[in-house]
């Protein structure tokens, strides 16, 4: 049994008279011990909304209509908000893409990390602000017993997300998710950052749910990989096999899109279309009408998930290409 476990789930939102609208349609997902699963796909694709299921997260009036999330064997949808919170922020983690919204502005570091450990420990206020310098420490993060004192705002960007990930980790979760942790920082410090959760993903075997736009990204921190587009998951397998032999004509449009991947002096590939709204899908594959290898039966009925791709027209391995 893997250590977390989604299946068929499904998220919906009151669409009015109408009924309901589906942003989540019947995704699964599995996490191993210590494994790091990248999920990737434009916005609008689905990706923050399994993370805030999986959490339980969900605003009102939007709910999971359909599936199970277990985690070590336990429904987390069938349990109390009391129970949840001893999961949630303790046992499974998140780290928010913008560290102005995840920090409280009028309270320092060390508050919100001392609250933190207390809301999920039975310490003194002594040895949690201990156990944060020593976070804060892990995190790489200067002058760390003065920095607690300091509040968001005296922090550049890159020192934010490193608190952010220092008190995702107070708590020795098993399991971090990981939500677009780079967007807001520049270039640079995007890779600091990145290689900094790899290493404390490594160090400490806990597992890792990264959820980006960005293939380049996946490719250097993930051993797995899931596609999302308009709500499913298109195609999933290991990291490195999608990266070089894509099958779903969305993956391969991503890939493609990468700047690395054009020739010199040439436009950069562009996807043609956009994603459809959720109040707005087609009939059968969501993504027909941007593919160029659509055909009939794309247009009548969705595909399900076979051997990792949902697809009728599934684009041939490099090796079958060539034979």
């Amino acid at each position: 049994m893997a250590m977390l476990e989604v299946s068929d789930l499904h998220v919906a939102f009151p669409r009015g008279k109408r009924g309901w609208v589906e942003a989540l349609r019947g995704v699964d997902l599995t996490l191993e011990k210590g494994e790091r699963l990248g999920v990737v796909g434009e916005s609008g694709a689905g990706k923050s909304m399994l993370a805030f299921a999986i959490l339980n997260l969900i605003a009102d009036p939007g709910r999971v209509s359909k599936g199970t999330i277990r985690f070590e064997g336990a429904n987390l949808l069938e349990m109390s908000e009391s129970e949840i919170r001893r999961i949630r922020g303790n046992r499974i983690s998140m780290i928010f893409q913008d560290p102005m919204v995840t920090l409280n502005p009028v309270l320092s570091i060390g508050t919100q990390m001392v609250e933190t450990l207390k809301a999920h420990r039975k310490i003194s206020t002594a040895e949690a602000r201990r156990l944060s310098i020593d976070k804060l420490k892990e995190v790489a993060i200067p002058s760390a017993e003065t920095r607690l004192d300091a509040y968001p705002h005296e922090l550049s960007g890159g020192l934010r997300q490193r608190v952010v990930i220092a008190i995702a980790l107070l708590t020795d979760p098993e399991i971090i998710i990981a939500d677009e942790p780079t967007t807001a920082l520049d270039v640079t410090i995007q890779a600091e950052i990145m290689a900094l959760i790899l290493k404390l993903c490594r160090e400490k075997d806990v597992a890792l749910i990264l959820i980006t736009h960005d293939l380049g990204v996946v490719a250097e921190v993930t051993e797995r990989l899931m596609i999302m587009y308009a709500g499913k998951c298109v195609e999933t397998g290991p990291t490195r096999q999608i990266i070089d032999a894509p099958r779903h004509p969305y993956a391969s449009g991503l890939l493609k899109a990468l700047p690395q991947n054009a020739e010199r002096g040439s436009r950069l590939y562009q996807i043609p279309g956009s994603m459809p709204p959720i109040t707005a899908l087609p009939n059968g594959c969501s993504y027909h009408p941007r593919c160029e290898f659509a055909s009939e039966r794309c247009h009548a009925a969705a595909p399900a998930l076979v051997n990792g791709v949902a697809c009728y027209n599934p684009l041939k391995a490099k090796a079958e290409a060539t034979s």
